[in-house]
């Protein structure tokens, strides 16, 4: 969906990464705060990114619980299965002065560093009836869609870019590892990529396994073989991508 609002639209950017924050704040979106310390927060998002970010991580249709008796907002580790109070003692850990300055960047390039960098919006999920997901990055995914629709972009003329360490590309990288960088573009400019597709779905799986060339060594590193073994079985982005970063950043046996 080609955008009518411009890709230096400041504005824009920054409603995009506060457009959840009634998930971080505890509050039910019908009776979400519309501020904090003084700027707008739980807006709706222009050009349906939200809508088309929800689409790469949920299936269409009314949402059910998928995990029978867990309703909390606070995220389940696909990578270590941990209880489901676990879960919940960390979310409960964020203080609410860490979210406040979170949400309160006035530079829309900072706002987008500090998603990608924070381990605070990770110990949510996207949605309580899909636990697995993750409200950092399913944002960054808005983020991301919003910047390209902004810019003149269809969703089909997107693709999925592995570039080097600390390329970020504002509001378009979707994931920073110590050794590659994800981002959507539409111009791949060379680099190894492929099109997400004609429309939004549940397609992490599909895409992945479709990329031009692989960031990993799966021909020798079996720690590697692993990790994209099972990059491959997972079908919605935002849980993918929480899992990738907890692997890269995780000895397995630790919490992730």
């Amino acid at each position: 969906m080609a955008g009518q609002i411009t890709a230096d639209d400041s504005r824009a950017m920054l409603v995009a990464y506060r457009h959840d924050a009634h998930k971080l704040l505890g509050e039910p979106h019908t009776a979400a705060s519309e501020s904090i310390a003084g700027v707008d927060i739980n807006q709706k998002v222009p050009l349906h990114a939200d809508r088309d970010a929800a689409a790469l991580s949920r299936p269409a249709g009314k949402p059910d619980f998928t995990i029978d008796g867990y309703r909390r907002p606070y995220r389940l580790s696909l990578l270590n299965p941990q209880s489901r109070r676990a879960a919940t003692d960390q979310g409960r850990q964020t203080t609410q002065a860490a979210i406040k300055r979170l949400l309160t960047h006035d530079n829309p390039v900072e706002m987008h560093r500090a998603w990608l960098t924070s381990d605070i919006v990770s110990r949510y999920n996207e949605s309580v009836y899909y636990p697995y997901t993750t409200l950092k990055y399913h944002t960054l995914l808005v983020a991301a869609l919003l910047n390209n629709y902004c810019a003149g972009h269809d969703f089909a003329d997107l693709r999925l870019v592995v570039d080097t360490p600390r390329a970020i590309v504002p509001h378009r990288t979707i994931y920073a590892g110590d050794r590659f960088t994800l981002h959507i573009d539409a111009d791949p400019d060379d680099r190894p990529a492929t099109r997400l597709g004609a429309t939004p779905w549940r397609s992490w799986a599909a895409v992945w396994a479709r990329l031009s060339e692989h960031p990993l060594d799966t021909d020798s590193a079996r720690r590697d073989m692993v990790l994209d073994a099972n990059l491959r079985r997972i079908g919605a982005w935002s849980t993918a991508l929480q899992y990738l970063d907890a692997f890269e950043n995780t000895t397995i046996g630790e919490e992730g």
